[in-house]
């Protein structure tokens, strides 16, 4: 699993291991977010209501589930199985909260932080992104300093300062641990 504060990078470095490993897939997570533009539904993300995701929490359908900046965001037990099934190796793509819970049930999962360089810089990806509103970048910003604290719970960490080497360094771990 891959997790850091939203902005570090991790989606542009798991597209970069795609390429690279096709053994690998990536669990598309559910969210109860508005799609951004550009977004479609079960390519970022399964887009659902409250109420959906609330019933598929009451189901039990979810390996882990948190919420993150006022929306729920969760990783479905089938689609894991999904991927599994078809014969390829499975990469989350997840919040910290998330990658705590996944740790608790799944031990033997690898665990990969992607850290900014600083927070400043993470600031200046988060508007450059230009997604989310100022007072959602500043709470995204808020929360990304306690994650930071969190990153020697990791089995890996992996400075996200030059895309192209981060991306080989990731495509490394992840070879080796499905070698």
């Amino acid at each position: 699993m891959v997790s850091g504060p939203s902005g570090a990078g991790k989606g542009t470095l798991i597209r970069g291991v795609l390429e690279q490993v096709p053994a690998l897939a990536v669990a598309v997570s559910c969210t109860t977010r508005a799609k951004r533009p550009g977004e479609i539904d079960g390519r970022e993300y399964h887009f659902m209501s409250r109420a959906e995701f609330a019933r598929l929490v009451d189901q039990n359908a979810f390996l882990e589930h948190a919420e993150f900046a006022g929306n729920r965001y969760g990783t479905l037990g089938s689609e894991l199985d999904r991927i599994l099934v078809g014969g390829r190796s499975v990469i989350l793509e997840i919040e910290l909260q998330g990658a705590r819970n996944v740790r608790a049930l799944r031990p033997d999962s690898i665990s990969i932080f992607i850290a900014p360089p600083s927070l400043e810089e993470l600031g200046r990806r988060l508007r450059e992104r230009a997604t989310d509103a100022d007072e959602e970048i500043a709470e995204r910003l808020e929360v990304a300093r306690g994650e930071m604290g969190a990153e020697s719970e990791f089995d890996h960490r992996i400075l996200n300062d030059d895309a192209s080497r981060a991306t080989h360094e990731l495509v490394e771990i992840i070879r080796s641990a499905t070698a």
